[in-house]
């Protein structure tokens, strides 16, 4: 398939999903609970007297927004056209499906960045004055390369839950300990050192250590190797996932269906 054709899918899927969303409103959860929990995670570290730990509680609600919309969202797309019948007729389409399937998910990541601004400015207003923020570049690179992880990621979600009998299941199963395992609040460095190997393999620890420095941090010690942890670590979590779609997609043609029995 030629480029122009897989760009003119990529972005007829990125319409659909535009279109999907707006039809959905509980896909946009994590744009409302953001707030709340930026709220209270700061209210906590405000009354125990640690004012200074205040901006890593307003990180902690973004990353755990960013992973909530790439599980709960992105890891659905093709779940959701499978219940709606609509497989088949995308999978015979002439178009890529891949790289519709592509553009949908990175139209969900792209808006699960909202949740930045609906975590600083709440917390901002609660400690009376902006978060700071020392590194603007670094915060933005961080952000980037965790969003497009977040993509890779929720493209391989979406094809374990079409093969999972229990989808809600395995969702609910990758959060709250992912957080732990990604140092969301508490970082890596804290938590039992038996914790630190799997933790450096997982790419939200690296971001959430470097967008912890990024905030506060007066210099930001060795940000080109981190960088590129955290780029080699979402390039990887992409081939899986590229890997993982080919095959799903091969099963589908072969079976004539998608998913369980």
């Amino acid at each position: 398939m030629s480029a122009r054709a897989a760009t003119i899918a990529f972005a007829g899927g990125a319409r659909l999903q535009l279109r999907e969303l707006g039809r959905t409103p509980d896909s946009f959860l994590a744009w409302f609970t953001t707030p709340l929990t930026t709220a209270a995670l700061v209210a906590v570290l405000l009354q125990a007297g640690r004012a200074d730990l205040a901006p890593f509680a307003v990180l902690a609600p973004v990353l755990m927004g960013l992973w909530v919309e790439a599980l709960f969202v992105g890891g659905e797309v093709v779940s959701a056209e499978r219940r709606a019948g609509r497989m088949d007729a995308l999978l015979a389409a002439p178009g890529s499906f891949a790289a519709q399937h592509l553009g949908r998910i990175a139209t969900v990541s792209a808006c699960s960045l909202a949740v930045v601004p609906l975590a600083w400015v709440p917390g901002s207003l609660m400690l009376g004055a902006p978060v700071p923020i020392a590194h603007p570049a670094l915060l933005v690179a961080t952000l980037l390369l965790t969003a497009f992880a977040m993509c890779g990621t929720a493209t391989l979600m979406s094809c374990v839950f079409v093969l999972a009998r229990s989808a809600r299941a395995v969702q609910n199963a990758l959060s709250y300990p992912f957080f732990v395992l990604g140092g969301v609040l508490v970082p890596v460095s804290l938590l039992p050192g038996w914790v630190e190997v799997p933790a450096s393999l997982f790419f939200l620890s690296w971001s959430g250590d470097l967008l912890r420095d990024a905030l506060t941090a007066p210099v930001v010690d060795q940000v080109g190797w981190r960088l590129a942890a955290l780029a080699g670590l979402s390039l990887t979590c992409w081939a899986v996932a590229l890997l993982a779609l080919a095959r799903t997609l091969r099963t589908a043609r072969r079976t004539g269906r998608v998913g369980h029995a």
